[in-house]
This record gives C-alpha cells, structure tokens and sequence, in this order.
C-alpha cells in the first residue's frame, strides 16, 4: 500500500479547507495548477481563490505548497535528518491592482503585518509596463514562513485558511 508523502497529506488538508469554505459559500475558487517538475524531482500545488462577496474583481489569494527532493528523500529513505527535511514550504501569495501610491503600500505591509506578524517576510514586488504610462500596477505580495512545514503541523493549515480569509477581507478596505 501507497504510504502518503507529507506533501500529498498536507495538500489535501489544505485543499479540503479551501473547497469547504467554497462549498460554504465564503471563497471562490479561480484556479487550480499541480505540478511535478521531472528535471529537479519537486512538486508544486497551488490553489488561487478570492472572496465570493468580493467587491473588487482584482484581488485574490494563492497559496502555493512546494516539496523538493530533499523533502522527499528524507522521507523515503528514512535519513538522519528526516524528520526536519519530511515537510513543504507553503507560501502565501495575494495579487492586488491597484494605483501607484505609496500610501496604499505602506497599508497593506501595516494589514498584513498585523495578521501574520512581525516574524513572517513579507514582500511586496510590483510589475509594470515601463513603456506604458498606467494608473493601476500589478503587486504581488507574498507571506513566507521562513521553515517548512511539517504534517505536525497540520491542524494550524486550517486555521492559515482562516487567516487568509481575513486578510483579503482587509486588504479590500485597504485598496477601496
């Protein structure tokens, strides 16, 4: 019998959630990717969803799991470091548009530092057309937990749903 790697346990946690609360009318769930990359032996999932209610059509969450070949061999092989290498780096990612203003980042660093904390990295990286003169930039900001995370953990994946909800909720206020 097939024993579940922690990426394949901590994945369909994390999925299970995401659909529940679409199921439940709270998220919409835009976009799915499953990925195994054959030249480097890792795996990615992502799942992208914004609010069901939302009032702005451009802001949205993806979370994104990521397990490579240490993560994996360690637990197939069962090595002396296998019990901090057997886990994923999830990632956290929210895709806002919104006007080039300074103040609006500083807020949205302010909202999010506030529901993940301090100890989180938070990055904002912003993508434009140089060549094009536009009110509305692309800004991708991403929350990393700076560890991996191991199937431990897993009660507090459902809970990390919960605080996404609660981000996209503030960071439409934000953006208004």
């Amino acid at each position: 019998m097939f024993d579940p790697t922690a990426f394949d346990n901590i994945k369909v946690v994390i999925e299970g959630a995401i659909y529940d609360k679409d199921l439940e009318g709270e998220v919409l769930v835009t976009n799915r990717k499953d990925f195994v990359n054959l030249a480097n032996l890792s795996r990615t999932f992502k799942l992208a969803f914004t609010l069901r209610e939302a009032s702005r059509v451009n802001l949205f969450a993806e979370l994104e799991i990521h397990a490579g070949l240490k993560n994996l061999a360690a637990e197939l092989l069962e090595m002396d470091d296998s019990k901090i290498l057997a886990g994923c780096v999830i990632t956290v990612v929210f895709h806002i548009q919104h006007r080039d203003d300074k103040a609006l980042f500083v807020g949205i660093q302010e909202v999010l530092e506030e529901i993940w904390g301090r100890e989180r990295m938070i990055e904002q990286t912003v993508k434009i057309n140089p060549l094009k003169k536009c009110e509305i930039l692309a800004n991708e900001v991403s929350v990393n937990f700076n560890r991996l995370i191991l199937e431990e953990q897993m009660g507090d994946l459902t809970e990390m749903i919960d605080y996404i909800v609660l981000s996209l909720k503030q960071l439409e206020d934000v953006i208004e």
